[in-house]
């Protein structure tokens, strides 16, 4: 008779973490059907700080992860010269244990954007040399032969809806892993656990919160799903979460490497863990570890592939530009030039060339047809802000692939009331606003002071002044008449002014492909002159000799967990929506009482080296070069079919 588990086995599935949810405040009650409530994709946006509160005893011990090191480098016998990729490597323990042993060339990698952050905050606080990249395990964007070994540890493998996507995690390794090199497995023993699981269990862990658990089987019995229920002891429930692990027992893990073209499949011993709080190790209590070598790779045919010819877009500097300020390029756009050129440099595995001459574009792309086509050309067509969505769609009749956003985006996103219609379909908090027609001759009076007016359409702050805010209906009226004579034919914007804390958060990648969220950014406005109200105007990016230019700042926000999550939900759901590709920007401001709106979308978000976006990626601990790539990163894998590059004919 099989030896039951003791208390709660199941509990920990993985590394990096069991997941938790924000917006889970009260329990579901009694389910009778785990499975029934496990979303698909349980693992995208669930691991966050409570997986180290209910798992911490076992995954933030030192002396677990010291002996697990030892194991694996004793069976692999790796050096500190080896290239390792620690594949989903959650808050990067196993990563910076090898960083403090001497191994120099170590990247860690994971979907959780909260425990990669938390990685690197540590790895900087050790002055550990530690690569972290947030990213999907079935998806590696990386050079072929990127590394000599890859480590899945911490029962990392296994959580995907479908068993197909774990062969596509094994091939995905076999493409960045040298031919011949070393791959190894941490896995609980499916074959055990499925006879031995425990039902029901909970206990505490810690002085002020509890956990209760429960389990049950798959109707095919192929995965066990898990719920937790995260209790405070005064507070309440503060997460109510599902989550599952496919059963892999050593036969079955044999078969899939086996199909996948490994070789040399050897089954270990795993390695013992222990428990700070003397509980239950649930699925780290059974475990077995397997060692195998990546196959050789595939006969190509013909000659490799040369560098891929990279051409980039830019805006026309010999043409007016109505938007920059004296309505054209001046010094800081130039610079700003020049720093692109400088950053792309720096990216190895690309040939870059540029493209500016807006009179002659479609000829010169006819001429020399690139590879692919870095669009930077957000100025839009001859510097036309509203032709912006023109030069993909040349690209697009020429069949040149392209980074970034299509016409139809980039067109919807441009009318801002359009945006806010789609954001409150998809229940995203947005300003109370009244539309005003360019053929409306009524003044529209708001109804609430203070209230913001500015164009409908439009980017860069056009149209928004120090005087867009307006306290009465005299200034309303004045204002309303100033825009429409400025910006005759375009329908105007009256919105409830938000007082409260602005912020941005940044997209990278695409529906289905794994996104990378940045670090959210906060404006401060601490700094601005008494009188001037506190909102990105024109002149705060056009005009150095303004306080909006000098005295606004950014800087990574600290933003309450609820907060956080509608925000960065609602980006990810407007991101698909709207069609948005490769890279986006998403602008929020929190009313009186501290809900997040959304202000507008910016697909093709400013590219430039001192834009919120790359103010983003400095958060993250990313590098200019590295945001680019990135960029260009995700729009390889969109136009691209198995690892293999199909860009030319896209």
């Amino acid at each position: 008779m099989a030896t039951p588990l003791p208390k709660a086995a199941g509990r920990r599935t993985r590394k990096a973490g069991a997941p938790a949810r924000d917006s889970a405040p009260r329990t579901l009650g009694p389910v009778s059907d785990l499975e029934r409530h496990l979303p698909a994709d349980w693992w995208r946006t669930l691991f966050n700080a409570v997986y180290l509160r209910t798992d911490g005893d076992v995954v933030e011990d030192a002396g677990n992860t010291e002996r697990e090191i030892d194991g694996i480098l004793g069976l692999t016998g790796l050096t500190t010269e080896a290239r390792i990729l620690d594949l989903c490597c959650g808050q990067g323990r196993h990563a910076l244990e090898l960083a403090r042993r001497g191994f120099g060339h170590v990247t860690g990698m994971d979907r959780s954007r909260y425990l990669v952050r938390l990685a690197r905050r540590r790895a900087k606080r050790e002055s550990l040399e530690v690569t972290f990249r947030e990213g999907d395990a079935r998806h590696l964007r990386m050079p072929e032969d990127s590394f000599d070994a890859v480590c899945v540890l911490g029962n990392s493998f296994g959580y995907f809806d479908r068993p197909e996507d774990d062969a596509e995690v094994l091939g995905a390794i076999s493409r960045v892993v040298v031919p011949g090199g070393t791959v190894v497995f941490d896995l609980a023993d499916g074959d055990w656990l499925r006879d031995n699981f425990e039902r029901r269990s909970w206990e505490w862990i810690d002085r002020d919160h509890f956990v209760c658990r429960e389990r049950s089987l798959s109707a095919d019995g192929a995965r066990l799903v898990c719920r937790e229920v995260v209790t405070h002891a005064e507070k309440g429930v503060i997460a109510d979460q599902f989550y599952a692990e496919r059963l892999y027992g050593p036969g079955l893990i044999s078969d899939l490497l086996k199909e996948a073209g490994f070789r040399d499949i050897r089954v270990h011993r795993g390695i013992d863990a222990e428990s700070a709080r003397n509980q239950d190790l649930g699925m780290m209590a059974r475990r077995f570890l397997v060692t195998a070598h990546t196959p050789p790779r595939a006969v190509r045919r013909g000659p490799r592939a040369p560098e891929p010819d990279v051409l980039v877009v830019l805006g026309d500097p010999r043409l007016p530009d109505s938007v920059k300020l004296d309505g054209q390029f001046n010094a800081e756009d130039l610079e700003t030039v020049s720093r692109l050129k400088h950053a792309l440099e720096r990216i190895a595995g690309y040939r870059f060339r540029y493209l500016d001459n807006h009179a002659t574009l479609a000829a010169d792309l006819k001429a020399s047809l690139p590879d692919l086509v870095l669009n930077l050309c957000d100025e839009g067509f001859n510097n036309d802000a509203l032709q912006e969505l023109h030069v993909p769609a040349l690209l697009e009749m020429l069949s040149i692939p392209y980074t970034g956003a299509g016409p139809a985006s980039l067109g919807l996103c441009y009318d801002k009331a359009l945006v806010r219609a789609v954001a409150q379909g998809l229940d995203v908090a947005v300003p109370l606003e009244t539309y005003c027609g360019p053929d409306d001759n009524a003044a529209t009076i708001p109804s609430v002071f203070p209230a913001l007016l500015k164009p409908a359409c439009g980017d860069s702050s056009i149209g928004i002044t120090a005087n867009s805010v307006v306290h009465n209906a005299t200034e309303a009226v004045a204002y309303l008449g100033w825009l429409r004579e400025t910006f005759p034919g375009r329908p105007i914007l009256v919105q409830e002014y938000l007082a409260g804390r602005e912020y941005s958060v940044g997209v990278i990648g695409n529906p289905g492909l794994g996104h990378t969220v940045l670090p959210v950014l906060e404006v401060d406005y601490a700094g601005l002159p008494e009188g001037l109200p506190p909102i990105l105007a024109y002149e705060s990016k056009w005009d150095p000799a303004s306080p909006y230019w000098n005295e606004i700042k950014y800087r990574e926000a600290e933003v309450p967990d609820g907060q956080a999550r509608a925000m960065i939900d609602g980006s990810l759901a407007l991101f698909e929506r709207l069609g948005c590709r490769d890279y986006a920007r998403f602008d929020f401001r929190c009313d009186g009482d501290g809900v997040p709106k959304l202000l507008e979308v910016n697909p093709n978000p400013g590219w430039c080296w001192d834009g919120k976006l790359n103010l983003m990626a400095g958060f993250a601990g990313l590098t200019y070069p590295d945001l680019l790539r990135m960029i260009l990163e995700s729009a390889e894998a969109r136009l691209s079919v198995g690892g293999v590059r199909k860009i030319a004919a896209a």
